[in-house]
């Protein structure tokens, strides 16, 4: 049974009215109007109702003492998250030098008469590189049966000039030959163009709207990986005429082909769809040209401030200064006070979380991110009549500067794509700016309703990790607002202690099909949060921390609709309400998120169509399985009653087949 907080008084505005009126005939007999026009009437509800503001303040009393021994056990209100995306920045045209991109470059979106803009800044310092070709290779045609494939290597000379072609893959052309471009600088995150002199029309056969071929960079070397490169604008109709294609390219690492080292970036021929043709014959190149249009960065929801002067010390301990924008985000490496003691001597002061262990010759500072409040250690006395301080005093009239701080976070920078498209900071060389994926991961500061919640898992785990939920509720805390959900397996035999603490990203969608991408598990989160668990398991847990196996399922569904109602309404609600309730994150009948490790059966599309109004009859169900090829394709199954899953499996919906039956 909850324990509730008493209320220290329980009397009510009409209680006390009601009590001053009964005692009128005992303390003045001759006071015989009571009508709520009399103005003694009047005073005593006044009265009344000052009352009852005393005692709503003394019934807090209670929460106040909550409050306070959520503060003894080290508890504080979790600090704004800032939304993350990736922003492209475009060339006004090609360069002959490098172009530097800032730390902290600010981009915006457009203000408007009702809202103001929402500022995002780049979270790092980046280079565009002028790129220069090192080496190009072409598809040798193999010279007997069961030859493995091989590359000419091209001369680069007459690649500039022009004056001979080269074809750029085998004769005839096969699934898998590609055409490698090799280059000197890393030009991982680069908007690479490529202005090419082709044969018109050699390259005979294929459609010029859909090219069979993909971009790829190198992106890992043992073993080779290649990751699809996007392409931004392709004017060459499948290299069959002179134009310009330019790609967005994916981080990239140097690796040796054909005996030469470079960063390499190729285009390689597939097996495209049925209906679309291939190349008869394979297109020639005779001239090509790169150069950088722009990049793409890291940047968050938030703005900087740099040197911040907070005020001057006083020499006393327990001094609180505050800083002028808030909220204040996660404070990085560099984030932090500076004590300026002269013209020539400063010193650098730590952050903490606490006085506790601070000694007094520790330069030590506590900082509320909600508030923006600093605070300097206190002195305290002690049981034998000295004072103690924790931490040290900033020497008297010492300036003290911020050095540099974000602020800003919240669920107002979650947006779409293309949002972001104002450059706040002038710099030169650059054309225009946009997020061409939607940002996402913002979160508000914590409410104190929200943190009392907490509560009873902090007394549980006490932070350490013994139990599954101990690890679930403690990787919940390592990456506030980058965690959707989060489950540990433990194998059955006790022995082998061994945990797996399974974890879905958030994910800010729901009723629509969310890509595999968007599900996997950044490297930088999975980091973060295996060394805070591993800091707190038992010494004898082996720990991994991983995604989840996701079982991607495509229903065929066939359903009669009410003559009353709209068809495409009840098929557009039915199927969102098919994605949400077969996804990792919102899924299930709880709506937390599908069971891990629960089979999907056909009565469960059933379940979750019951409550979409206008449906009368569900004709049929099929499940099929659906699986992704090394090319990124979906692959669908046979047609099943039921998907099983492993134990660290979910399910999430690739596509809903829902029509009419006539």
């Amino acid at each position: 049974m909850p324990l509730e907080a008493p209320r220290l008084d329980d009397r009510s505005f009409e209680d006390l009215v009601l009590e001053a009126r009964r005692r009128i005939p005992l303390y003045t007999p001759e006071w015989t109007d009571h009508n709520l026009s009399d103005p003694g009437i009047t005073l005593i509800e006044l009265f009344s109702w000052l009352i009852d503001i005393m005692l709503y303040r003394l019934n807090r009393v209670p929460e106040r003492h909550y409050i306070k021994f959520m503060e003894l056990l080290g508890m504080r209100l979790r600090d704004p998250q800032p939304a993350k995306t990736e922003v492209t920045f475009w060339l006004s045209a090609p360069q002959a030098i490098d172009v530097t991109i800032p730390l902290g470059t600010e981009i915006s979106t457009t203000r408007t008469e009702n809202n103001p803009a929402t500022i995002f800044s780049a979270d790092e310092t980046f280079t565009v590189h002028v790129p220069t070709l090192a080496a190009v290779l072409s598809s040798r045609p193999a010279q007997r049966t069961g030859e493995s494939r091989s590359y000419q290597s091209q001369n680069l000379r007459s690649l500039e000039v022009g004056f001979t072609g080269f074809p750029a893959f085998a004769n005839p052309p096969q699934v898998g030959d590609a055409m490698y471009f090799g280059f000197n600088e890393d030009l991982s995150r680069h908007i690479l163009g490529m202005d090419f002199d082709v044969d018109i029309a050699a390259g005979a056969g294929v459609d010029p709207t859909q090219p069979p071929y993909v971009w790829e960079a190198l992106s890992k070397v043992e073993p080779i990986e290649w990751t699809a490169a996007e392409l931004n604008v392709d004017n060459t109709k499948a290299l069959n005429q002179p134009g310009v294609l330019s790609v967005h390219l994916p981080r990239m690492v140097q690796g040796r082909i054909s005996d030469m080292s470079a960063y390499w970036l190729r285009v390689r021929l597939i097996d495209p769809p049925p209906g679309i043709p291939k190349y008869r014959n394979p297109p020639v190149i005779r001239r090509v040209r790169v150069g950088s249009w722009g990049c793409t960065l890291d940047a968050s929801h938030s703005a900087r401030v740099v040197g911040e002067a907070i005020g001057r010390s006083d020499g006393t301990p327990g001094q609180r200064f505050n800083l002028t924008s808030t909220p204040i985000l996660p404070r990085l490496q560099d984030e932090t006070v500076l004590v300026r003691l002269s013209n020539t001597e400063e010193e650098l002061w730590t952050e903490v979380p606490d006085f506790g262990s601070s000694s007094p010759d520790d330069r030590h500072f506590v900082l509320d991110g909600s508030t923006g409040e600093i605070r300097f250690g206190p002195a305290l006395p002690q049981r034998d009549g000295t004072v103690k301080r924790y931490g040290a005093i900033p020497r008297q009239g010492a300036l003290m500067v911020f050095t540099r701080y974000r602020h800003g976070g919240g669920i107002i920078g979650n947006m779409q794509p293309r949002a972001l498209n104002v450059l706040k900071s002038g710099l030169p060389y650059v054309d225009r700016v946009a997020n061409r994926h939607s940002a996402n991961g913002g979160l508000d500061a914590e409410n104190l309703e929200d943190a009392k919640m907490r509560v009873p898992g902090h007394l549980r785990t006490l932070d350490r990790a013994v139990t599954a939920a101990d690890f679930e509720y403690l990787a919940l805390q390592a990456a506030t607002g980058a965690i959707q959900r989060v489950h540990a397996l433990q194998p059955p035999t006790i022995n082998t202690g061994e945990v797996k603490v399974l974890i879905v990203p958030r994910v800010n969608k729901s009723g629509e099909f969310i890509a595999p991408d968007e599900l996997a598990l950044p490297d930088d989160i999975r980091d973060s949060v295996h060394r805070f668990l591993d800091d707190r398991r038992l010494i004898s847990t082996r720990l991994d921390v991983l995604p989840p196996a996701y079982f991607w399922l495509l229903t065929r569904i066939r359903i009669r609709i009410s003559s009353f109602a709209n068809p495409d309404t009840v098929i557009a609600q039915a199927k969102t309400r098919l994605f949400d309730y077969f996804s990792p994150t919102v899924g299930g009948a709880d709506g937390k998120g599908w069971t891990f490790g629960r089979t999907v059966y056909v009565s469960d599309a059933i379940s979750a169509l019951q409550g979409v109004p206008g449906i009368e009859v569900i004709r049929s169900v099929e499940l099929f399985p659906v699986t992704w090829d090394g090319q990124g394709k979906p692959v669908i199954g046979e047609a099943t009653p039921e998907i099983k899953l492993v134990a660290h499996g979910v399910i999430a919906s690739y596509q809903h087949d829902v029509k009419q039956d006539v």
